[in-house]
C-alpha cells in the first residue's frame, strides 16, 4: 500500500508531529510505503534531527520525505490513499492527477472528545471534481478513528520507568547540571513544561513551593517534606518569562532549561517526570501515554471553541476535583491588566500537589492509560477504514 499524507505546518509543531508518528507507524507496523510532504523540513527536524533540512526527497526512519513547494515541476503519481491532515489542500497539480488514478482520500481531523465527533466520522464529502473525500476524526470512543498508540510503547515505557538508572543517564544527557541531578536523585518532584506564550508560567513556582505536597520517594534521613525539592524543567525558549521570575532562593524549587527534543527524547522526559504540563495535540497524547499526571493547555480558537473541547476532554478523563481546578485555571484567560497575577494557578497547583490529591490524581492517570492501552489505536482503525472502502471502490 502507498500512501501520500500531505502536512501543512500552521503555527506550531503539533501538526508535524501528528503526521510523523502516523507516518512511521503505517511504515514499521503496518508495511506501508509512506510518502510525508512537509512544507517546513526545518521546522520537522527539530523533532527528526538526523534528517536533512536541505534535501527535496529523502527518506528517513523508513518515510520518505517529500520537501512541499507550491512550485514544484514534477510531482510524483498519487498512491493508493492520500491523506490531507487538517484540511490541507493538496498540490493543484496532484489533485489532477488524483482524478485519473482515484485513490481513496481522507482529510484527518483534529482530535476531539466532544459527542458530535462520532457522528461525524467516516462521513463522505463529493467534491467539484467528482472525488469523494472522507472525514477521519481521532477520537476517545470505538465510534471514531482512534488514538495515536505504537503497539510497543507500554513496555517500552513501563522498562524505561523501573530502570532508575536508565533515567538518571538520560537526564544528565540533556546537561542538567550534577547539582539539579542530585535533587533529582533526592526525590525532588519532577515538572516538565511545554506551553504557549500566553499560559501562566510564572504562577508555578509557587505552586511547586508549597510545602504540603505528596512525597514520591522516601527522602534522606532528616530532611523534612516542606524542604523537599521541586524541578522544573522546560525547554529553550518556552516561558522566558521564567527565567526572569524572581523564585525563592530557599523555596525549593529549580527552574533547569533543556534543549528542544526529538520526539522519541520528549517521551522519555515525559515518562521520567511526576507530572507534565503539555500543549496542543501530539504532546498532549504523549504526556496521557506516560501514565503520569498531567496539565493540557489547549489550543485557543475563536468564541472559546477550545473550552468547549477542553470540558469534553474533562468529562471522559474525570480527574480529582484539585487537578480539575488546577486544568482549568490554567487554561483561564488572564484578566487584562493583571497578567502578572496568576495566584489562581499557583493556588490550584499547591491544592492538586497536597498527599491526598495528589495520590488520587496519579491513580487516575494511571488507570486512564490503561483504559486505552489494549484498544485498537488511530493507525491500526485507518488501516482497517482504508481496506474496507477500498474494497467497495
Amino acid at each position: 500500500m502507498i500512501a501520500d499524507i500531505f502536512c501543512k505546518r500552521v503555527d506550531n509543531y503539533g501538526d508535524i508531529g501528528v503526521c510523523w508518528r502516523l507516518a512511521r507507524q503505517l511504515t514499521a507496523e503496518h508495511g506501508w510505503r509512506v510518502r510525508l510532504w512537509l512544507d517546513d523540513l526545518p521546522a520537522f527536524c527539530r523533532l527528526a534531527p538526523h534528517a536533512d533540512p536541505g534535501a527535496d526527497r529523502q527518506t528517513v526512519d523508513g518515510v520518505d520525505l517529500v520537501a512541499w513547494h507550491d512550485t514544484m515541476a514534477t510531482l510524483p503519481t498519487p498512491g493508493d490513499i492520500v491523506i490531507e491532515a487538517f484540511a490541507c489542500d493538496p498540490p493543484p497539480a496532484f489533485r489532477a492527477a488524483m482524478r485519473d488514478r482515484r485513490p481513496l482520500w481522507l482529510n484527518l481531523e483534529y482530535l476531539s472528545a466532544e459527542d458530535w465527533v462520532a457522528a461525524c466520522h467516516g462521513l463522505p464529502s463529493l467534491q467539484p471534481d467528482g472525488l469523494s473525500k472522507y472525514f477521519y476524526f481521532p477520537g476517545f470512543t470505538p465510534a471514531t478513528g482512534g488514538l495515536p498508540r505504537e503497539k510497543g510503547l507500554t513496555a517500552a515505557r513501563q522498562a524505561f520507568q523501573r530502570e532508575r538508572g536508565a533515567q538518571r543517564d538520560f537526564l544528565a544527557g540533556l546537561g542538567l547540571a550534577a547539582p539539579v541531578l542530585a535533587q533529582w536523585e533526592a526525590g525532588a518532584l519532577l515538572t516538565t513544561l511545554f506551553c504557549y506564550p500566553d499560559a501562566p508560567a510564572t504562577a508555578l513556582p509557587a505552586g511547586l513551593a508549597a510545602p504540603a505536597r505528596s512525597p514520591l520517594t522516601s527522602l534522606p534521613d532528616g530532611l523534612p517534606d516542606a524542604r523537599r525539592p521541586a524541578l522544573l524543567l522546560a525547554p529553550e525558549g518556552v516561558a522566558p518569562s521564567l527565567d526572569d521570575c524572581a523564585i525563592a532562593p530557599h523555596s525549593g524549587v529549580t527552574l533547569a532549561r533543556i534543549p528542544f527534543l526529538s520526539q522519541d527524547d520528549y517521551d522519555r522526559l515525559l515518562w521520567c517526570a511526576d507530572l507534565n504540563f503539555v500543549r496542543g495535540e501530539d504532546s498532549f497524547l504523549r504526556a496521557a501515554w506516560a501514565a503520569r499526571p498531567l496539565v493540557w493547555q489547549i489550543y485557543v480558537q475563536e468564541e472559546n471553541a477550545h473550552l468547549v473541547k477542553l470540558q469534553a476532554w474533562l468529562a471522559r478523563y474525570n480527574p480529582p476535583v484539585p487537578a480539575r481546578a488546577l486544568i482549568e485555571a490554567w487554561n483561564r484567560p488572564s484578566v487584562p491588566g493583571q497578567e502578572s497575577d496568576r495566584s489562581d494557578v499557583a493556588r490550584a497547583l499547591a491544592a492538586a500537589l497536597a498527599p491526598a490529591a495528589w495520590d488520587a490524581w496519579r491513580a487516575r492517570a494511571t488507570a486512564w492509560d490503561a483504559a486505552y492501552a489494549d484498544q485498537t489505536g488511530l493507525a491500526d482503525r485507518l488501516v482497517a477504514f482504508c481496506a474496507k472502502h477500498r474494497e467497495k471502490g
